[in-house]
């Protein structure tokens, strides 16, 4: 039987390692783990819009059409980047423009080759539903307002009832904003 190492245990073994020791290891997690690498890049240079962009180009290469080659359409991949990007940066703006690029790309997906799934709308409005959750939280709505609003707008005649399930998502947090006591509501 493997005996799991806790976090408790961890720390304990890691605090007698001498600042040199700590600091080797460190270096080969950033050496062996891409995202150890894009996680300290973000934290310790402040800026993250490579990496932003890398996860980004992920979504696109999973919703949009690629000179001939059709788009995979595969939401584990594209939902795994946005979760593994929100893991490693610290930059709110950039953790909401990830979510809502989510969206984005997938009503052009939808608006390139025509009614796709339920369970793809499904996707899209949780995305789009925990985006307006976190630009409310965090005070950004209204640097995120207009590609929101664009969403909405480009989802109309869209089937399954999506457009009007992003209409009501876009108004009810929007009403948030405008009328905070709104949040208490929800």
């Amino acid at each position: 039987m493997t005996t799991k190492l806790s976090l408790t245990e961890l720390k304990k073994r890691l605090s007698s390692k001498t600042n040199a020791e700590l600091i080797e290891e460190i270096g080969l997690l950033y050496k062996n783990f891409p995202n150890v690498k894009e996680y300290y890049q973000s934290i310790l240079l402040g800026d993250d819009s490579a990496i932003l962009d890398k996860y980004k180009e992920i979504l696109r290469s999973e919703f949009l059409m690629r000179g001939n080659r059709f788009p995979k359409m595969r939401l584990s991949v594209a939902r795994k980047a946005v979760t593994d990007f929100k893991k490693i940066s610290s930059s709110r703006q950039s953790i909401a423009d990830i979510m809502i690029t989510y969206v984005e790309t997938g009503v052009s997906c939808t608006n390139e080759f025509g009614d796709i799934d339920e369970p793809f709308y499904n996707s899209m409005e949780s995305m789009y539903e925990t985006a307006l959750k976190y630009v409310v939280k965090e005070h950004l709505f209204s640097a995120f307002d207009d590609r929101l609003s664009a969403i909405v707008d480009d989802t109309s005649g869209i089937g399954w009832g999506f457009h009007d399930q992003l209409s009501y998502l876009y108004e009810t947090y929007e009403a948030m904003v405008e009328k905070p006591q709104a949040l208490f509501s929800v």
